[in-house]
């Protein structure tokens, strides 16, 4: 059995493989990547494995990305320390859903899921529908509809599709509107970028997670980073390290 490791956390990423292994002395772990951009590129080029042990937040943005940007066909165990993407991890070929710290009975029963799934399939002989089809039938969540914001003594809501950006303003996540409204909002940005649609918004960089109908044109920058110019005036230069360039590129061309 060919297993392939998704994990930004080095550490985390050899223990998982060696509980593997030793459970299953057959498994042979294929590959341990840490990104987003490199899991595209490896199952893009390389042979897809017979299983996947995926953590949720890569090094590079959410994992998700990846299901948007290649075609991922081996059933997938989500590992993470967050319990809030459970239903996306279940819709995106999830089997099984792990939650950090995970002990070597965890591991065993998800292999175990895996191993009674494979018989049913062989033994009705049935084949597992294709993603993209089962994908259409569910339907591509909507992610969060709006925000609750406080303003001068009154709650409102903020539609999320007008919401250009998030960004994070004195240490507080703020909404900037089309129309160039700001309210500060209480979740974290890396919660607002797990409840809004990720075909939609891009975590650019740590402060700034951008609507696609915000963006006016991307230039090159120096060192191999890219410059996002959107239609309304930013706070700050947008930039994108060179190691997210990739996804980038690809999450604007397939979304």
């Amino acid at each position: 059995m060919n297993v392939l490791i998704i994990e930004d956390e080095i550490k985390t990423a050899k223990s998982l493989a060696q509980i593997i292994t030793s459970i299953r002395p057959d498994a042979k772990i294929v590959a341990t990547i840490q990104s987003v951009e490199r899991a595209v590129s490896f199952l893009t080029d390389g042979p897809q494995p017979d299983l996947i042990f995926m953590d949720i937040q890569l090094s590079d943005g959410l994992c998700f990305q990846i299901f948007e940007l290649v075609k991922v066909l081996p059933p997938v165990v989500f590992c993470t320390a967050y319990d809030n993407y459970a239903i996306d991890a279940f819709k995106a070929n999830g089997i099984d859903y792990l939650l950090k710290p995970f002990k070597k009975e965890h591991i065993e029963s998800a292999l175990e899921k895996l191993s009674n799934l494979k018989t049913y399939f062989s033994s009705e002989k049935q084949l597992v529908p294709d993603l993209e089809m089962l994908l259409r039938k569910l339907g591509e969540p909507d992610g969060k509809k709006s925000f609750l914001v406080f303003r001068q003594n009154k709650y409102v809501t903020v539609k999320t599709e007008h919401v250009a950006f998030f960004y994070i303003h004195h240490e507080t996540t703020s909404i900037m509107t089309f129309d160039q409204q700001q309210y500060a909002i209480a979740q974290p940005l890396e919660e607002v970028q797990g409840v809004v649609p990720s075909s939609q918004f891009y975590r650019l960089n740590r402060q700034y997670l951008v609507n696609f109908d915000a963006i006016k044109e991307v230039e090159h920058y120096f060192s191999r980073k890219l410059f996002v110019k959107l239609s309304i005036p930013t706070p700050e230069k947008l930039l994108i390290g060179k190691e997210k360039v990739s996804s980038f590129l690809m999450w604007l061309e397939n979304r």
